[in-house]
């Protein structure tokens, strides 16, 4: 999709929102969060990953939105899900969850021509000590991130407070996939690495929209990319959990456009 919408621009090709644009990016994220919300009750022992797609086809289509997924090079389902080793877009399927897997769900919708893109952790049953573990270190890396998308930092910065605190954690941060920018388009300068160096990379301004979208592995980093030429997975066959929120920069700091309107982002609400 061409992003015909006018707007400034960054020498390095970031898009430059205008204020009134934030209102259709909350609109779609809030409608992505919604759905991520709402399959949470889906998601148990015995419930197959083609299911919950299924589940979530639907409520796209009852909101009166797209998926940006169904069509998307090829691909025909409205969400990725990654389950245990898998780092990300996972294709849903016949696979039968089982008490104690934990699975990552990334959906993107598209209303009123805006896209909002989000992801969360989910476990089947009872969440085992280390994936628990391993998931509260990946949110708490996800909200140091935001905590640093602010007018005057760097994308760097942002990397720096990701991989600082996971390295600090005795993990490791997946660097062979990133956030990207977004809007009126699914995917759009910059690249938004979890790693890196404090005050490298371009400077935040306001008016950008971008994802920040952390994949943390209980092992080390390298993934590899299976047969099917999407899923992702951890070399070393290590449990992998992944968090995103899009986001977009303001004069003092962001505003989350994908929060979680009952309080379920984070897969121990209960």
């Amino acid at each position: 999709m061409d992003d015909k919408h006018d707007g400034r621009m960054t020498k390095e090709g970031i898009r430059l929102h205008e204020r009134a644009d934030f209102a259709g990016m909350h609109k779609a994220g809030r409608l992505a969060a919604i759905i991520l919300d709402e399959i949470t009750d889906h998601v148990y022992p015995g419930q197959t990953t083609a299911e919950i797609d299924r589940i979530i086809t639907e409520k796209v289509m009852a909101a009166g939105a797209e998926s940006a997924t169904i069509g998307y090079r090829g691909y025909q389902h409205a969400s990725c899900i990654s389950v245990n080793h898998v780092v990300c877009h996972g294709i849903p399927g016949p696979k039968v969850l089982k008490s104690g897997d934990i699975l990552n769900i990334d959906v993107t919708v598209i209303v009123d021509g805006w896209f909002g893109d989000t992801s969360r952790m989910y476990v089947a049953g009872e969440l085992p000590r280390k994936a628990e573990r391993l998931i509260q270190v990946t949110y708490d890396s996800l909200m140091l991130g935001i905590e640093a998308a602010r007018p005057g930092n760097t994308f760097g910065d942002i990397g720096h407070a990701i991989q600082s605190y996971v390295e600090s954690q005795r993990m490791s941060v997946v660097r062979d996939f990133c956030g990207h920018g977004l809007g009126r388009v699914f995917h759009a300068p910059p690249n938004v690495l979890h790693y890196g160096r404090a005050g490298q990379g371009p400077r935040l301004e306001e008016g950008m929209f971008f994802t920040i979208e952390p994949m943390v592995n209980l092992g080390r980093p390298e993934t590899k990319v299976l047969g099917d030429d999407w899923t992702a997975v951890t070399r070393d066959k290590s449990l992998s959990a992944q968090f995103e929120h899009s986001i977009g920069v303001t004069a003092d700091g962001c505003e989350i456009f994908t929060s979680s309107p009952a309080g379920r982002f984070h897969p121990t609400w209960a």
